[in-house]
Formats: C-alpha cells, sequence, structure tokens
C-alpha cells in the first residue's frame, strides 16, 4: 500500500518526466541523444558519459550504454545503470556479500536499469547480477533505503529526468529488487558450490516492461481516490 505521501511524490516526479522529455523534444532532441551528446560515434559496451555521471553531494551516479546484438537477453537498443556510492548509502548498510579481492566497503551498488528505445522512451526496468556491473550486493532492503538519496544535481533535463524516474517508477523498482534477490537464492540453491554472483549464466535477474503513458494513468487513478 503506498502512502498519500508517496503517491504525491509520484505525482511530482511524473510532472518533472514529462516536462523534461517534452523539453527535449521541443528543441529537436530526446533523452538518448542527450546521453550521447558529445560523442562522435556510439560504440557498444563504452560508457556514455566515459567517466560515468556522478553527483558529488548525493554520491548517485549513472551511464548510459548499449550491449552487441548477440549479448542480448531480449531485443534492448540501450540503457542507463544508475547505483548509489558507499558514501550516499544509509548509515548501517553493509554488504550482503563480501569479495577478499577488492575494497568492499567503498564499491557501489546497482539500483535499476532502464532500457531505452532509439527514440528515447523509456521500455523496461531490469535488474542485473552482481558481475554484470562489478557491483557491491546489498540484500533488497538495503538497496530499497538507497532509493530515497538518489538525486542527480544540475540544470540538464536528463539528470532531472533520471533523478525523477526512481521515483516515479519505485513501487515496480522495489519489486524488482525482491525478485532480484529471490531469483539469486533460487539459482544458489539449484548450482551449490558454484558463486552465484559470478556465474555468466545469470545477467537479468528480474525485469518488467514499463510504459509512461499507461503508469501515469494508473498513479492519477489512486491519487483520485485519495481525494
Amino acid at each position: 500500500m503506498l502512502s498519500p505521501e508517496m503517491l504525491s511524490r509520484m505525482a511530482t516526479a511524473a510532472e518533472a518526466v514529462v516536462d523534461c522529455m517534452r523539453e527535449l523534444h521541443e528543441g529537436g532532441s530526446n533523452l538518448v541523444v542527450e546521453a550521447l551528446r558529445g560523442s562522435e560515434e556510439f560504440v557498444e559496451w563504452e560508457h556514455y558519459p566515459f567517466d560515468d555521471v556522478r553527483d558529488p553531494d548525493t554520491h548517485s551516479q549513472f551511464y548510459f550504454h548499449a550491449h552487441a546484438p548477440d549479448d542480448r537477453e531480449r531485443p534492448d537498443y540501450a540503457h542507463f545503470h544508475t547505483f548509489m556510492g558507499a558514501r550516499g548509502m544509509p548509515p548501517g548498510v553493509v554488504p550482503a556479500e563480501l569479495d577478499g579481492s577488492r575494497d568492499d566497503a567503498a564499491a557501489m551498488s546497482h539500483l535499476v536499469a532502464i532500457s531505452m528505445t532509439p527514440t528515447g522512451m523509456p521500455e523496461r526496468l531490469f535488474t542485473t547480477n552482481r558481475w554484470v556491473t562489478a557491483e557491491t550486493w546489498y540484500c533488497a532492503g538495503d538497496v530499497i533505503a538507497m532509493l530515497d538519496g538518489f538525486a542527480v544535481g544540475g540544470v540538464r533535463s536528463l539528470d532531472r529526468w533520471i533523478t525523477s524516474m526512481l521515483v516515479l517508477f519505485r513501487p515496480q523498482i522495489v519489486r524488482l529488487l525482491h525478485e532480484r534477490d529471490a531469483v539469486v537464492d533460487r539459482w544458489r540453491a539449484t548450482y551449490p558450490g558454484i558463486d552465484v554472483f559470478e556465474d555468466r549464466r545469470l545477467e537479468i535477474t528480474s525485469s518488467t516492461d514499463i510504459s509512461l503513458e499507461a503508469h501515469i494513468a494508473w498513479l492519477d487513478a489512486r491519487l483520485e481516490g485519495c481525494v
């Protein structure tokens, strides 16, 4: 059950998401064009921008990239990966799995990925296994707690859009993170003795198709019920 406060936050985020996309459209651009701005070509696997977008205050982070066609589990033009750095995490959060080969205390956590169409429309949300982004693994409850802190400052429409998307689609993201953990647990039970987090057979841990129009209509209906 979503509280009236959360529904209000989602409504504000919906306005921001639509406004950002409208601003870009009116300027002859879209979210994909903005993500690639300044790049001469779109190269598979490269990060855009090269060193990611990083907010120094919130320690939120994201980048845009695409996989090679034969390395896609399903049609996906390209997607944004979003993260929270260790310094932006809530107090008391600790990794669920430690990896002695690196400094987990200083590593980031993946939040969710947003798959895009070539014309700049979001079409799917998904989560990934640890090896995909070289993240540190935190349990779903802790990652959900990180969502409130995700915010990318600045005046760019793209930064405001991605910040608002994680609020607007919070219910779906929460569900995906719980599904992610359940999938990992089942995989571990099915393949004992294998490090599930490094198993290349498990890449996408949960996913759901999304529609901005349908979700905003659903949100409007919930808000009317609160009046």
